[in-house]
């Protein structure tokens, strides 16, 4: 069979962000309204058989949220540190989107009565960095990732994001 051309996505990590809430920045002269939230911790571990393989713990990030004059989607901007079980650094870094619906805005507002989300209205580009040689592949590949809101009451709210790797 003749190859479309088009990328196909592997199954590859699965990370789990535990956020604090979003801070205000206010309007600000070059993008409109800002807010940053900081991560209180969180995981990426490979799916089975992925290679390389990682099991990871996040050690501090931040995600400067910035909302579209449209209000209907809002765009993140993360900056982050993990740790493997090698005991070496991973910086990671994603760009990306979510659309904001009723239920991603009862989230943002830390509304009593938010629930967790589906996976369908946040999609991201993760970038890896580390000076572990068994990593280094991580470096050298494309990332995409869909996301979505776990809530548990009187838990730290977690974005969970199911990441892939575009292969031919």
């Amino acid at each position: 069979m003749a190859s479309t051309g088009f990328p196909n996505l592997e199954p590859a990590y699965t990370m789990r962000v535990l956020i604090n809430p979003p801070s205000s920045v206010g309007n600000v002269s070059s993008s409109g309204s800002l807010s940053v939230v900081t991560f209180a911790g969180g995981s990426m571990k490979s799916e089975p058989g992925v290679s390389p393989a990682v099991d990871a713990e996040i050690l501090f990030g931040s995600d400067l949220i910035r909302v579209d004059p449209s209000e209907k989607h809002v765009r993140l901007d993360v900056r982050s540190l993990m740790k493997d079980k090698r005991d070496c650094l991973i910086n990671f870094t994603y760009t990306g989107y979510i659309e904001v619906t009723p239920a991603v805005m009862k989230v943002f507002a830390g509304s009593p009565d938010a629930e967790s989300t589906d996976f369908g209205n946040s999609f991201c580009h993760f970038t890896f960095e580390t000076g572990n040689e068994d990593l280094k592949p991580l470096e050298n590949r494309k990332y995409v990732g869909a996301g979505r809101f776990i809530i548990e009451q009187g838990k730290t709210t977690v974005v969970e994001y199911k990441i892939s790797k575009v292969v031919k």
